[in-house]
């Protein structure tokens, strides 16, 4: 069963580390079966506080999912997006 990784980027602290961030995310999704569906496109809060941007990526499984986002690369990465802004991350299951 399909799982998608939801980014919300919720408020930035600092845009230097986002961009190292930006700079260097893509090359953690090379070897993992992932498609981007969205990212930081046009957005439309319906409900809650507005948010700042949207990334969604697709993979085959929870497991792959959690594969990435614990992969080395990967946590070496997110260590930028951390200090750069503040964000919500959830991996749910399709249905």
């Amino acid at each position: 069963m399909a799982a998608y990784i939801v980014f919300t980027r919720e408020s930035t602290k600092n845009a230097a580390e986002l961009a190292t961030y930006s700079e260097h995310v893509g090359g953690t999704l090379a070897g993992h079966p992932v498609s981007v569906l969205a990212a930081y496109g046009r957005q439309e809060v319906l409900e809650g506080p507005r948010v700042e941007g949207v990334v969604i990526l697709e993979f085959p499984s929870f497991a792959e999912a959690k594969a990435w986002y614990d992969s080395p690369a990967y946590r070496k990465v997110r260590e930028h997006r951390f200090r750069g802004a503040e964000y919500r991350a959830v991996i749910v299951e399709g249905a």
